[in-house]
């Protein structure tokens, strides 16, 4: 990804043209690379984004009980949200990974997507202050708002909630395929409970697969 491809694409994300093109260069560098990388900036990000959405939350739901409101919030906050907002933005494109990171699927992995959006937000907030940031995740966050019911549960904390619950051991989660080419891997992940059939699922990273096999095999069990 060139210089000039990154530049125009963050022309267009942020609310004005970034000041220290650097900063938003190590947001987007993975530690993978050798190089700088974004985790403090996700760190600096994620209180931001935090703070950004509970004020939201505070005025738009105002008769509503904390519990409620955190609720909410956890839903808006949490990494699988933030990596759906960075896939919408296209910042897959975008992120400086090592071969290994790249091979394993790390373009594509929730964690990765969502701690480099935090540190987009982190970035933007030293480049160009508080407003721009609030500005930035009130236009990618606010058509959730309506949505952020609650917290859902992750579909492999839900099955491993679901093996105790019956009394079966933690499922096992096993790579059963590995094909295409390094910018474009493709995993295949089979979940096994004792007792049940085995189920697969694929995706473009180890942990899509793994979140979408607990969540073929919850379904079939319903």
């Amino acid at each position: 990804m060139s210089d000039v491809t990154q530049s125009a694409w963050l022309a267009e994300l942020l609310p004005a043209a970034p000041k220290d093109s650097a900063m938003y260069h190590r947001a987007l560098t993975h530690g993978s690379t050798g190089q700088p990388d974004y985790q403090r900036l996700e760190f600096l990000g994620d209180r931001i984004l935090g703070l950004v959405i509970a004020d939201m939350l505070y005025h738009r739901y105002a008769d509503e009980a904390e519990g409620r409101l955190s609720h909410r919030l956890n839903a808006l906050v949490s990494g699988s949200t933030c990596a759906d907002i960075a896939r919408q933005i296209d910042l897959p494109r975008h992120i400086r990974l090592g071969k290994q990171a790249r091979d394993d699927g790390a373009q594509q992995s929730d964690n990765v997507l969502g701690d480099v959006m935090e540190a987009i937000i982190g970035a933007l907030y030293i480049d160009q202050g508080m407003d721009a940031a609030r500005t930035l995740v009130v236009r990618l966050w606010g058509p959730l708002l309506e949505t952020a019911n609650g917290a859902p549960k992750h579909p492999k904390s839900e099955l491993q909630e679901w093996c105790a619950a019956n009394g079966r051991k933690v499922p096992e989660y096993i790579i059963t395929k590995k094909e295409g080419p390094p910018h474009a891997m493709r995993f295949e992940i089979t979940v096994t409970v004792k007792g049940f059939d085995p189920v697969s699922a694929s995706a473009n990273s180890k942990q899509a697969a793994e979140t979408a096999a607990a969540l073929a095999f919850l379904e079939a069990r319903t």
